[in-house]
């Protein structure tokens, strides 16, 4: 009688398949390039939009600290956490305040993320870089 092993090695319950994986990286690549419409159309499929990475940054984060503020308000449209902070603390406010992305703040602010939230938070990130408009923008 011989053994039958199915899906990947000993334990592989924990081991993701290289096909979730290669679908993953697609996906994080999507929103760091701001494509939209084919992140939504993953999205609307069933890929959860608080997806995160091996370092617990977002699709919102990526999209957030590369610019992309359509994106940003597809993501929270889909129920994306404005203020999920990655594993550093880092909210996507924040990355959005130290890359000077003013329309990605604005998206991130419109979809209720909180200036206060994460370490540094984006009040905080404002203070460092001298960024008083910011600073007004978030009532400080």
């Amino acid at each position: 009688m011989t053994e039958s092993h199915q899906g990947g090695p000993e334990g592989g319950a924990d081991v993701p398949d290289e096909d979730v994986i290669e679908l993953a990286t697609k996906i994080f690549d999507l929103a760091r390039q701001g494509e939209t419409a084919m992140l939504t159309a993953y999205l609307d499929a069933g890929v959860p939009a608080n997806l995160t990475n091996d370092r617990g940054d977002t699709l919102v984060m990526l999209a957030a600290y590369h610019g992309h503020p359509e994106t940003v308000t597809a993501l929270l449209g889909h129920g994306a956490e404005a203020d999920r902070a990655n594993d550093r603390g880092q909210t996507p406010l924040a990355g959005a305040v130290f890359k000077g992305e003013e329309a990605v703040i604005r998206a991130l602010l419109a979809g209720g993320a909180d200036p206060h939230a994460g370490t540094p938070s984006a009040v905080d990130t404002a203070r460092m870089f001298g960024k008083t408009d910011l600073l007004e923008l978030f009532g400080e």
